[in-house]
């Protein structure tokens, strides 16, 4: 599921947006009334939706959005004639009145690609530093030198090694240097 916090000035818009989304089938994780509230919420999150009003009583909703961290969206909600400020800021807008159908299925766009993004972030391969990859090297070059292997065979030893042992590389590359220099 995706997090998504709903605020709005008004506590009772607050509670109508969020019920909609639940009865919806969407998981409401916070429900904020300023600015403040919102970014002490998202400090608990790796991502999500902020759906949001135009103004908020501590902030305007771009103050907000330029503090949002990676990983996390805007839907502001707000009439036609401010909607037009916003074109091109990568802010997703939905003008209002709301109607119920935009809503949902605006909702439900953002959180796909939200979700898409997740997954492709997870198969994503970690970087190494500088440090772990000096590792690596070192141990490469023992295999060559010690057991007359090739960088392609030495790598290949060091993944297959990792892999039975369910080790990540750099910790298959410590251990074949303590056992082969020790």
């Amino acid at each position: 599921m995706i997090n998504i916090i709903v605020a709005l000035s008004k506590p009772e818009d607050v509670k109508g947006i969020r019920g909609l989304l639940m009865k919806n089938g969407f998981q409401v994780n916070a429900v904020c009334t300023t600015g403040s509230q919102v970014l002490s919420k998202i400090d608990e999150l790796n991502d999500g939706i902020v759906i949001c009003g135009y103004r908020l009583p501590d902030m305007m909703y771009s103050e907000l959005h330029d503090c949002l961290p990676n990983g996390f969206e805007m839907l502001l909600l707000a009439s036609r004639g401010i909607l037009n400020d916003c074109i091109g800021n990568d802010i997703v807008c939905l003008a209002m009145p709301l109607k119920v159908h935009d809503l949902i299925n605006t909702v439900d766009m953002m959180s796909q690609a939200a979700m898409r993004r997740r997954r492709r972030a997870r198969l994503k391969p970690r970087e190494r530093s500088p440090e772990e990859e000096e590792l690596i090297r070192e141990a490469k070059e023992l295999l060559m030198n010690r057991n007359h292997m090739d960088e392609e065979e030495a790598y290949r030893y060091l993944q297959k090694c990792s892999m039975d042992s369910g080790t990540n590389m750099v910790e298959t590359a410590q251990m074949v240097l303590v056992m082969m220099r020790g």
